[in-house]
């Protein structure tokens, strides 16, 4: 498999360098870089190359922007973003300008070999640390209704509990459990059924974690 060819943009000097360094130490091929999103966009356009490493924030023209008039522009470089951020709403548009790799900046020298290597299986990359915290912050409606001694019964329920198991773990009576249980349906307005509130709890288990 043929090397790709990358350039790289960061107006953070020495996350520039640090990258830049790391990729030429395991022999990339590095053909430039750049400090700015102008002179980021300039070499795309001039070089042409497999894949493109920019930063989110830069003066003139973010990576999103560059992402965006290289979709328009039909350019088959393909993007990778490196950014501290977390934001959903950056994630969403990441995805709908067709960017293939979303790596957070203090994972870069971990991840971005990972990321450069599904690139060249023509598969995207996201950071697992950035689809977790997004995960955990899509808590569904629902829960925020909860006592943290609620959600804690709920998340023993997942587990396949009685009310005696989940009583002896909180050290209360299973009395006070079926209590909880019975607040937990009405808040949530599920159906009079123990085997309601079980399937409720296997569903939403990924989020009481």
């Amino acid at each position: 498999m043929k090397t790709p060819s990358i350039i790289i943009a960061d107006d953070h000097p020495l996350i520039l360098k640090g990258l830049e360094d790391f990729l030429k130490e395991r022999h990339y091929n590095v053909l430039d870089s750049a400090k700015n999103g102008k002179q980021a966009y300039q070499l795309i356009e001039d070089l042409q190359p497999d894949i493109a490493i920019l930063d989110i924030q830069m003066p003139y023209l973010t990576g999103l922007q560059i992402a965006e008039k290289c979709k328009n522009n039909e350019f088959n470089t393909k993007i990778i973003i490196i950014t501290f951020e977390k934001d959903e709403s950056i994630y969403n548009q990441a995805k709908s300008l067709g960017i293939y790799g979303y790596v957070l900046k203090e994972f870069a020298l971990t991840e971005i070999e990972n990321c450069i290597a599904s690139i060249l299986e023509n598969t995207s990359y996201f950071s697992p640390e950035l689809l977790s915290h997004l995960e955990k912050e899509q808590v569904p409606e629902e829960l925020k209704l909860l006592t943290p001694t609620e959600k804690e019964v709920l998340k023993l329920t997942a587990k396949n509990k009685t009310a005696k198991e989940i009583g002896d773990i909180l050290f209360v009576s299973n009395r006070t459990i079926e209590k909880h249980k019975s607040n937990i349906s009405k808040k949530l307005k599920l159906e009079c059924k123990h085997t309601s509130l079980a399937l409720f709890a296997k569903e939403i288990e990924p989020y009481l974690e």
